[in-house]
């Protein structure tokens, strides 16, 4: 039998997956899917008293890790990558048990974030409503024509979370008068004027914006004289 190469030392038990086909020295069972190398000879798993082990493939590294801490015996499972010359980590041997209470508690832990995740959406929401409200109430304030309700759907629109709009920018947050102003004309350019008919006849933009600018700031300044309360 052509000699094994051993993998290099680490803490704790290693099994190997063997890449060609291998018998116990001691049993003679065999070809084996895992052996452990004790003074160079193969051994199964049984024979190194590891036969009791379950193997739990590598990938999920929080039930990796548990399944260790939950086992009092366990082995790490490597095989060697003739591409790299080196041994690489296939997963763990733990005791069944022991990986069942880890998957308890794995599973725990996906109900708790779980729970988490619904709680911040819900507070997400809460704060999304409030900055709106905010927004709005700048935008009335800017422009205290603007009708009530389409302050609010200016607002809506332009604070969508990760939407990238100019209410979710930097200034936006901060309520700028820059940024606010800037969502008003947003509006008003494709509400209130032809604009996206230009764009849909193949106007360019930048046309396009030029033929709607008087359009657009006649309800601009419309919107800035109605003060409440004249006189």
């Amino acid at each position: 039998m052509a000699p094994l190469a051993a993998p290099p030392p680490r803490t704790g038990l290693i099994v190997i997956q063997p890449l060609k086909r291998r018998h116990c020295a001691e049993c003679h069972a065999g070809p084996l899917r895992m052996l452990v190398l004790e003074e160079g000879a193969p051994r199964c798993l049984d024979c190194a008293d590891l036969g009791h082990l379950v193997f739990l493939p590598r990938g999920d590294t929080a039930l990796t890790r548990r399944s260790r801490e939950e086992s009092a015996l366990s082995a790490v499972v490597v095989r060697f990558n003739r591409r790299r010359s080196r041994y690489e980590r296939q997963g763990v041997l733990v005791e069944e048990a022991g990986l069942a209470r880890a998957e308890q508690r794995c599973l725990a832990d996906a109900e708790a974030r779980r729970r988490r995740r619904v709680r911040d959406a819900r507070r997400r929401a809460r704060e999304d409503v409030r900055f709106a409200a905010a927004f709005a109430g700048e935008i009335r304030r800017l422009f205290p024509g603007c009708p009530a309700g389409r302050a609010r759907d200016v607002a809506a629109h332009a604070s969508v979370r990760g939407s990238g709009r100019v209410g979710r920018s930097a200034a936006g947050r901060a309520l700028s008068e820059a940024a606010v102003t800037s969502a008003v004309v947003a509006s008003v350019r494709h509400m209130d004027t032809p604009y996206d008919q230009l764009l849909m006849s193949g106007v360019p933009r930048h046309k396009a914006r030029r033929r709607i600018a008087a359009a657009v700031e006649s309800t601009l300044r419309a919107w800035r004289a109605e003060v409440s309360g004249v006189g």
